[in-house]
């Protein structure tokens, strides 16, 4: 609870003593001195000036529960049942599984400032930095099953990209199944899990990474052109987007959609997909762990499948263990 309440009052930029640390939160100085012992780890760089006191340099707009759900539409905050915001978590779609596992979790939220084990598509790692991007898992019931789903990580994508339009934010494309891109490199993924009946009445996790400022020494470990909000704006010539206004945008777009999805189907989805599609009449290549295909991308059918000629012939491609990378480089 201090770690939180110091970050609070570190989150001005402003210099503060480590008296007036210890007054606000009611212990002593060398328990203040403790508590920001831990802001090193989660890569905060404090600064430390003698007569002065201490300051994150810049500040840091930390995720605040009544910002976010005071800038979401009503007919979407009408539908959040719970917001579980963390300051670390090890997985945010790890800790919606558990919810969604102990009972009907339709409705419920998990953000987290840090993930520990953050997890995107194929079981990659996905880089999370301390307060600077954005990890957001929803819960959602659906009936019929893995049927019902068909072609719903695609329509999260458009809610996406919708949702960044809403920032001021143009330009954002898409990449099938999961993957948001600007000029060609990542800028968030989407990862869809289920539990429940297969047939049935089942829980959906959808899971959102959205690179918002990431720091370039934790960008040392991802293995692919990447990029984020704050270059996108700063290239449009948009001021800096705050992640709370994110987070509301995301949530007003993503929440009526998943509330509409079943009746709706991917169809209601599947023009604007297709003219946000990154590698549309593109030659693409596709692998999975035992084979290859490469051919032209033809956008994707009503259901959600990718299209792709290959040597004359219209083929389908359904989502899976498959990587899809441009021919001659690309994400």
């Amino acid at each position: 609870m201090e770690l939180n309440a110091i970050l609070n009052l570190l989150a001005d930029g402003e210099f503060h003593s480590g008296a007036e640390l210890g007054d606000a939160l009611g212990v002593s100085r060398t328990a203040v001195w403790k508590h920001l012992q831990k802001l090193e780890p989660l890569g905060l760089a404090l600064t430390s000036v003698k007569g002065k006191g201490y300051c994150l340099p810049g500040g840091l707009e930390l995720l605040d529960r009544e910002r976010i759900l005071g800038a979401v539409d009503a007919s979407a905050r009408s539908l959040v049942s719970e917001l579980d915001l963390r300051t670390i978590a090890d997985s945010t779609n790890t800790r919606a599984q558990a919810r969604a596992a102990a009972g009907e979790a339709r409705g419920y939220l998990c953000l987290a400032e840090q993930q520990t084990a953050g997890r995107g598509r194929r079981g990659r790692d996905w880089v999370s930095p301390f307060g600077k991007n954005i990890y957001l898992s929803a819960v959602w019931g659906f009936d019929g099953g893995v049927a019902a789903l068909e072609g719903l990580s695609l329509a999260v994508g458009v809610a996406l990209v919708a949702a960044l339009e809403r920032c001021g934010l143009s330009g954002a494309s898409l990449k099938w199944p999961n993957d948001l891109l600007w000029q060609e490199r990542k800028l968030a993924g989407i990862l869809l899990e289920m539990s429940g009946d297969v047939d049935g009445y089942c829980q959906v996790v959808v899971g959102i990474g959205l690179n918002v400022a990431m720091p370039e020494k934790a960008a040392e470990a991802i293995d692919q052109a990447w990029v984020d909000v704050q270059a996108m704006a700063a290239a449009q010539g948009v001021a800096p987007v705050s992640r709370n206004a994110l987070v509301a945008a995301i949530l007003s777009e993503l929440l009526p959609l998943l509330a509409s999805f079943q009746s709706r189907t991917f169809t209601r989805w599947q023009e604007r997909w297709e003219a946000l599609d990154a590698y549309r009449d593109c030659p693409v290549a596709l692998s999975t762990a035992s084979s290859s295909v490469a051919g032209i991308a033809r956008g994707v059918s009503e259901t959600g499948a990718l299209k792709v000629e290959v040597d004359g012939v219209l083929q389908q491609f359904h989502g899976g263990e498959i990587s899809v990378r441009r021919e001659g480089g690309g994400v």
